[in-house]
């Protein structure tokens, strides 16, 4: 992941723009200065995301705002579509509503990459991540197709599909953040990407029950027939051994992105490389407690202890340094087309 070319100023984020200020009411007069947005962002962070917050604070003060601000705008999308409030209480949305909001996601997306005024600071965020960093519009609209997959219902027969559905909600902000890295070596990028498909072939067993009582299954259709449990059935506690054998099968799938990532963290600058390197251990480190509780893995959420939380910094910087010093792993599947050409 090449980097270390200072970006040049971003064009404040807020101005001329016209916003709903996050908890307020709607004003066409609230300009939010670029101090706002960036405190509503971190907001946004420390509720939505502990563990990503403190792999945050690791990174170079001028990356580390951009990737806020591009978390915001991708919580706040997620958020939409799921009818939650930054990632609990999940209420999907559907029918007519859920294909309104998609598509005003899609339009003040676009919008973010004019000049007008914006509904929401999450989009002017956006807006200054676009121009400082010089990201291709295709990225973010990528992210949106995965919303899209919700929004239709998409049904997931074969682990390609899956897969798919990872590259879109999880990969593509993978690459996003590289692009926030001023990474632009192709290679480097995939691999970003690759670290994005494991964290969300992770969440996805982490959250299997959740997801299936919000009528949302993941898993392909094909290891549900294999497994003998109905879709619909996801999160009977009686079928929770069969369950557990899904989790596992699915974690084992993520190993190899795992590997293909660390490849790419081996390309990022000393700082940027430790926070990557940390964020990779805490997700993994979910999957391995979903392996050790068996089928006991949904009674309680997964969730890192601070103290653990500062283990994975240690152990984080451990990785940034070993995996220099390893022979690059090989790319594992992509049923995927990158958006763009970063070059």
């Amino acid at each position: 992941m090449t980097s270390g070319v200072p970006s040049p100023p971003a064009p404040a984020p807020g101005s001329g723009d016209a916003v709903r200020v996050a908890g307020g009411a709607p004003s066409a007069d609230a300009v939010p200065t670029d101090a706002d947005i960036l405190r509503l962002a971190g907001v946004a962070l420390r509720d939505g995301s502990r563990s990503f917050a403190m792999a945050a604070r690791l990174l170079p003060p001028g990356v580390r705002e951009s990737a806020v601000l591009l978390y915001a705008w991708c919580r706040h999308c997620d958020d939409v579509v799921d009818g939650q409030t930054l990632g609990h209480g999940l209420a999907p949305l559907s029918g007519e509503g859920a294909r309104s909001a998609l598509d005003a996601l899609y339009a003040q997306t676009h919008a973010a990459y004019g000049d007008g005024p914006l509904p929401h600071p999450a989009f002017a965020g956006l807006r200054a991540v676009a121009r400082r960093h010089a990201m291709p519009i295709a990225l973010p609209l990528a992210h949106l197709q995965g919303f899209a997959m919700d929004v239709a219902d998409a049904r997931y027969v074969c682990l390609d599909d899956t897969l798919r559905y990872c590259y879109h909600v999880a990969g593509v902000v993978g690459e996003m953040m590289a692009v926030v890295m001023d990474v632009r070596d192709p290679d480097v990028l995939a691999r970003a990407c690759d670290l994005g498909i494991g964290f969300q072939l992770t969440n996805i067993a982490r959250d299997i029950v959740e997801d299936a009582e919000g009528a949302r299954v993941y898993l392909p259709a094909e290891w549900l027939d294999e497994a003998g449990v109905p879709a619909a059935a996801l999160a009977d506690p009686r079928h929770r051994a069969a369950v557990h054998r899904l989790a596992l099968r699915l974690l084992d799938v993520a190993e190899p992105y795992y590997r293909s990532a660390d490849t790419g963290i081996a390309a990022l600058p000393p700082r940027c490389a430790l926070a990557i390197a940390t964020a990779r251990r805490v997700y993994h480190a979910i999957g391995t407690v979903i392996r050790a509780r068996g089928p006991a893995a949904w009674d309680t959420r997964v969730s890192t202890s601070k103290m653990q939380k500062l283990g994975h910094v240690a152990g984080g910087g451990w990785l940034a340094w070993a995996v220099r010093r390893r022979a690059p792993a090989p790319r594992p599947p992509a049923p995927w087309r990158l958006p763009v050409d970063p070059a």
